[in-house]
């Protein structure tokens, strides 16, 4: 299986990215090398794709997946594309505040840590549905691991289109997020345009 190995702050630097949006608090006191060089478009459209993709922890083929499967889909294809990523799993743990950061709900699904409608289910890459309930196993809530992400994440909060009990640990999925409920800062025309080239 691919891993990407390439470090966090690093690689955010070089996306001109804050890393807050990865769950990480840390920030790089060094500037990108590339910084102030003008960027060609293709350069825009690509440094868009490598964010997005970044972000959500997708490889390449995947994202050209989502990418293919949010153009069949009705409405606009950079909308769809930016709600599918947002509903995998793992960022939807991660938006509950299950996880630090977006790289351990990606672990901690892959450990059939979770339930999706009381099923278990170790695919980061599931996409919930509205109406979901998705919660920590019986087994996995005494975890000290658990404590200790409740006490980091307890500040955090939870969007509106997620209905999260963090004394139960569970959450129900009220709807689909819209995308400008989606505060990633990916500029998915860009994205678009580069696809469809």
């Amino acid at each position: 299986m691919a891993v990407n190995r390439v470090p966090v702050l690093k690689r955010c630097r070089s996306l001109d990215l804050d890393p807050t949006f990865l769950g990480y608090d840390k920030k790089s006191n060094r500037t990108s090398p590339r910084a102030g060089k003008k960027i060609s478009e293709y350069g825009l459209q690509l440094r868009e794709k490598q964010k997005a993709k970044f972000i959500y922890g997708v490889l390449e083929k995947p994202f050209r997946n989502y990418y293919e499967k949010a153009d069949r889909m009705k409405g606009m294809t950079g909308e769809n594309l930016m709600i599918m990523l947002e509903s995998r799993l793992d960022s939807v743990v991660f938006r509950m505040g299950f996880a630090r950061t977006r790289r351990e709900a990606r672990q901690v699904v892959g450990h059939k840590h979770f339930l999706v409608n009381g099923k278990p289910v170790q695919i980061p890459s599931y996409l919930v549905k509205a109406g979901d309930v998705i919660e920590v196993r019986e087994k996995a809530k005494s975890l000290q691991r658990y404590k200790d992400i409740l006490e980091v994440t307890s500040g955090r909060l939870a969007p509106e289109w997620l209905e999260v009990d963090q004394e139960a640990m569970k959450a129900t999925v009220k709807y689909l997020p819209t995308r400008e409920m989606i505060d990633v800062p990916v500029n998915e025309m860009l994205i678009v345009e580069l696809y469809s080239k």
